[in-house]
């Protein structure tokens, strides 16, 4: 299931998205437009920044701007970012450890075709998808 947070992460990634490539947003104007809490959004744009999917610029003029292009990201990179892995069971995890049971595991064949639908599905769609008129 996608959190709060990866959801609202996709919603600011939008919303800078749908704004001129070089101009800084303020936080304060996502949050308004978005309805979100801007405490809330502080959170999000802080691991947003450190993923490097956006830049952040303080003082006067500040404010948050995308690192690329909208049809460079996708919407899994920026799920997996805020939510960590989108895997449907443990196992199937990057960076998992290999299951003992994974020869014998009558289930594995299930959650790695229904794992290869999640993943195809949110990395087949880019962010500029999402904000097509």
């Amino acid at each position: 299931m996608i959190s709060t947070k990866g959801r609202y992460a996709l919603r600011v990634m939008m919303d800078l998205a749908k704004q001129e490539p070089d101009a800084h947003i303020p936080l304060k104007e996502i949050a308004e437009r978005q309805q979100i809490s801007k405490k809330y959004l502080e959170i999000i744009v802080k691991e947003l920044v450190t993923g490097g999917l956006i830049e952040g610029v303080s003082g006067k003029g500040g404010g948050y701007r995308l690192c690329r292009r909208p049809d460079e990201y996708t919407v899994g990179e920026i799920l997996e970012l805020t939510e960590g892995s989108l895997a449907v069971v443990a196992c199937l995890a990057k960076g998992a450890q290999e299951c003992p049971r994974a020869e014998k595991c009558e289930t594995l064949p299930l959650w790695s075709e229904y794992n290869k639908l999640v993943y195809d599905f949110f990395y087949g769609k880019k962010l500029s998808d999402l904000i097509k008129e």
